[in-house]
């Protein structure tokens, strides 16, 4: 039973981040038509509101506990306000091949993460190995984009965003695994979801001006789809999260998997964009660290 449930977990795992590769398309395609901050709000506070309806039974109950208020807010300032507002940013100074491959980067700051503030999820030899082979596919792909000349400049600037929400993404994963109790994995996900859009939502009001939905068809079919994979991403990443025995730095070394899909995506479907030499070097080494991680904790 035990290793039934550690299989779906995997396979869980392995969705939500493959899932989450086709965001980085649908992303960059959608910046060409509307700004980013609120962009990112209005995805994110539907893709909540499609969850409501599923956890319409919990609502109640939830909403009568202590603590629930103040642990989606939390949740929601880090999982989805700072990530995706980092992220968005980034992601209009990067190529989408490029923001894939170093996203990649998350499982090792996680790791670092939960060794700091989870008493049962240290970093062992294995794990950091594995986790420096796949950061060094990330070194190496940014050290190509020359950040000494003012244009690479431009990208390492996108660059640091992008890390700044992996940093982000790991707070959050800790706070839902640590501090999200008995609450129910759909519903704290709907409020969060829904609370970090509308902060987003309100600060580009600030930052980028009154929104102008643009009237570009093929704009609302990549926003829906962007809309679904967050729904569905988040809310198999959050259950799994709240599994008994599920630890995050092992969970979140299956988002290696996103710079490679995420990358190989960009590339098929982006059409100013190719692969590159040091790109596929650096997709190399991720895709090692997965394998590697994996056979060494099966012996």
């Amino acid at each position: 039973m035990k290793q039934t449930r550690n299989n779906s977990t995997i396979l869980l795992a392995i969705f939500a981040c493959l899932l989450w590769s086709t965001a980085f398309v649908g992303v960059k395609f959608g910046l060409q038509f509307f700004k980013p901050l609120a962009f990112a709000g209005s995805r994110f506070f539907l893709a909540g509101l499609i969850i409501l309806p599923f956890c319409l039974g919990q609502l109640k109950p939830h909403m009568r506990r202590t603590g629930f208020y103040r642990i989606f807010l939390k949740v929601g300032l880090f999982q989805t306000f700072l990530l995706y507002g980092f992220f968005y940013m980034g992601m209009t100074l990067v190529s989408g091949a490029l923001a894939a491959i170093i996203i990649g980067s998350s499982p090792l700051v996680a790791a670092l993460t939960a060794h700091v503030m989870m008493h049962d999820d240290k970093i062992t030899f294995t794990k950091l190995a594995s986790i420096a082979l796949g950061i060094l596919g990330i070194a190496v792909i940014s050290l190509s984009r020359q950040p000494w000349t003012a244009a690479g400049l431009t990208e390492f600037i996108g660059i640091v965003l992008l890390l700044l929400s992996s940093f982000v993404s790991a707070l959050g994963n800790v706070l839902v695994s640590k501090d999200s109790g008995n609450f129910h994995a759909l519903t704290l996900n709907s409020f969060q979801l829904m609370a970090g859009g509308v902060m987003l939502f309100l600060v580009s009001l600030f930052v980028e001006g009154r929104p102008q939905w643009p009237r570009e068809p093929r704009f609302y079919l990549a926003f829906s789809w962007l809309v679904f994979l967050s729904a569905t991403a988040f809310s198999i990443w959050f259950i799994l999260l709240k599994r008994p025995g599920v630890k995050v730095s092992e969970l979140n070394i299956w988002k290696f998997i996103i710079p490679v899909f995420g990358a190989a995506f960009s590339w098929l479907l982006l059409p100013s964009e190719e692969p590159e030499i040091w790109s596929v070097t650096g997709m190399g080494c991720v895709t090692l660290s997965i394998l590697f991680f994996y056979r060494s904790k099966r012996t």
